[in-house]
């Protein structure tokens, strides 16, 4: 008899030594934030379609990818109806609003589906980051797909991201879904900036606030996973039908409210990242 244990075949060994990535920045951008959900339907596209509104607004140099490559929302949120100019090496990102915006809706019909397998929808995140021409950003907001899928694993293991901001409604059935997407960034050593409270209540012309998805869920899994809580952003009609649009409300009317809001939070996120 022999003590000697025996070795691991090749195939053994890359189940147990998890593979490491090496992850580089995208080309043209200082940092990456990444707005998530794991939940369809909570106002992520919303959300960061504002938000990069509001970083602009407050002086920033921003850019903002659709990396939803199979509900693409950032052509209609931001009425952008042309398709990018090309080198033939590299897409030149759609200006908007001062934005440098890119979205696989800017390359097909809006209503063709994308029916692409998980290797299709990588190779597009990877145009999408090292082909495009982003050019001297401060911030690229990421607008990503729900779920925990390909995009996520993508961004994740290869893009050096700074950071993501996780959405939700104070609903437990989405609340479910976003323990899941913390567990996720957590394993794959994202930080992630904080939660926020989307559509939390709304004011009724009485003047009641209502908590039409239920109150304080947001909060509580933040305090339960030891993460920011970022605040709470209420119901405004004037967001959805200024999204519909094309020119959502912190770019129609950033005196409103709403807009007060996500200007507070760019002004926080901008200190974080430019501190003198």
């Amino acid at each position: 008899m022999t003590d000697k244990k025996p070795e691991l075949s090749a195939a053994m060994k890359s189940k147990v030594e998890p593979k490491v990535f090496k992850k580089n920045p995208i080309n043209g951008t200082k940092f990456t934030i990444a707005i998530s959900s794991a939940k369809g339907g909570v106002g992520k596209s919303t959300f960061a379609t504002n938000l990069a509104l509001a970083l602009k607004k407050i002086g920033c140099k921003v850019g903002l990818l659709d990396a939803d490559i199979y509900g693409p929302s950032i052509p209609k949120m931001f009425g952008i109806d042309e398709k990018p100019k090309s080198d033939g090496q590299k897409l030149e990102p759609i200006m908007k609003y001062d934005i440098q915006c890119m979205s696989i809706g800017f390359l097909a019909d809006q209503q063709t589906p994308m029916i692409w397998r998980g290797p299709m929808v990588t190779s597009a995140i990877k145009t999408f980051t090292q082909k495009v021409n982003w050019k001297d950003l401060d911030f690229i907001i990421v607008d990503m797909p729900p779920g925990t899928g390909d995009t996520q694993l993508t961004f994740s293991q290869e893009i050096k991201m700074d950071g993501a901001i996780i959405v939700s409604t104070p609903q437990e059935v989405a609340l479910l879904d976003v323990k899941r997407g913390i567990k996720m960034f957590d394993k794959l050593g994202v930080q992630i900036l904080g939660l926020i409270d989307n559509m939390s209540s709304f004011t009724g012309e009485d003047g009641k606030k209502y908590a039409i998805f239920g109150e304080g869920g947001v909060k509580r899994t933040a305090e339960e996973f030891n993460k920011e809580f970022l605040g709470e952003i209420p119901i405004d009609p004037e967001v959805g039908k200024f999204g519909d649009q094309g020119k959502p409300i912190v770019e129609s009317n950033p005196e409103n409210k709403i807009s007060q809001i996500y200007l507070d939070l760019a002004n926080k996120i901008k200190s974080n990242y430019f501190k003198n």
